[in-house]
């Protein structure tokens, strides 16, 4: 049996895939009002928070290695609809929802969840599901 894992400090990225960056940074960018941090034709990096990362990555630039002065990035991919949850305050729930409505984004479902968080659903436009979560989901959030 191998001694206990060192601690995990967090998850630092979140990936989707999309077809279309130009139109995936304009949903990100107006709807969610994310600024890059990084963007070129095949990534767009955005804070989300004080330590993690949304980033998009323009589907089939990612399958092969890419080598950088300091190293290499393994290939990866992601297809069909992902997921991802972003955390809001309880207070801020129904300015979101407002947004959204404002902006012409449909608000798929919306869940209360037993431990007291609220969840809307809706999608990116690569039918990305896309959660916004309020304190309570989890009990690390």
């Amino acid at each position: 049996m191998p001694s206990p894992a060192p601690p995990l400090a967090g998850v630092l990225e979140t990936a989707l895939y999309v077809d279309d960056m130009s139109l995936a940074r304009r949903f990100y960018e107006d709807a969610l009002g994310l600024v890059p941090m990084f963007a070129d034709a095949r990534l767009t990096a955005y804070p989300v928070g004080p330590r993690s990362a949304l980033l998009l990555f323009l589907r089939g630039a990612t399958a092969e290695v890419v080598h950088l002065p300091g190293g290499a990035i393994p290939g990866h991919a992601g297809e069909g609809p992902l997921h991802c949850a972003l955390a809001i305050a309880a207070a801020d729930l129904a300015d979101w929802e407002a947004r959204l409505i404002a902006t012409g984004i449909p608000i798929e479902a919306r869940m209360v969840w037993p431990r007291g968080s609220t969840s809307v659903y809706f999608r990116d436009p690569d039918g990305h599901l896309l959660e916004l979560a309020t304190p309570g989901l989890w009990p690390v959030w």
